[in-house]
């Protein structure tokens, strides 16, 4: 499968080079989702070699691992995003997020927008 950036890669010379064709549809980017803090909604979408991925849109519970075992605990806010400092503001859960939940401050570690769950760690 050749790379799309080439597609239309400026010659040594400077000059524009013409793209020999157009992107295929397994080329197409996916548009980026967004998981907010809200009641629970979940979509599906067909991927590649007819698989279903479901990822959440928005949720208001993550699952936990604790000492004593897992559990399903409301979310509060979001705390801290190192992903983008605009989604905190805005409320986004990406990997990595921080969110402030019934049991404490908790670190997401799954891909909420590729999963169709939410899961966390709870911090010190």
């Amino acid at each position: 499968m050749p790379n799309i950036e080439n597609l239309t890669k400026r010659k040594i010379t400077g000059g524009k080079r013409r793209a020999y064709r157009g992107k295929r549809r397994r080329e197409r980017k996916a548009q980026p989702r967004v998981v907010e803090v809200g009641e629970l909604i979940t979509k599906s979408r067909r991927v590649r070699g007819g698989n279903i991925v479901t990822y959440v849109v928005r949720t208001d519970k993550v699952n936990v691992a604790t000492p004593e075992g897992t559990k399903n605990v409301k979310i509060l806010s979001v705390v801290s995003n190192p992903a983008n400092r605009d989604y905190e503001r805005r409320g986004v859960i990406t990997k990595g997020a921080i969110v402030a939940t019934e049991l404490g401050k908790v670190r997401i570690t799954s891909k909420p927008s590729k999963n169709g769950a939410l899961s966390g760690v709870l911090l010190k």
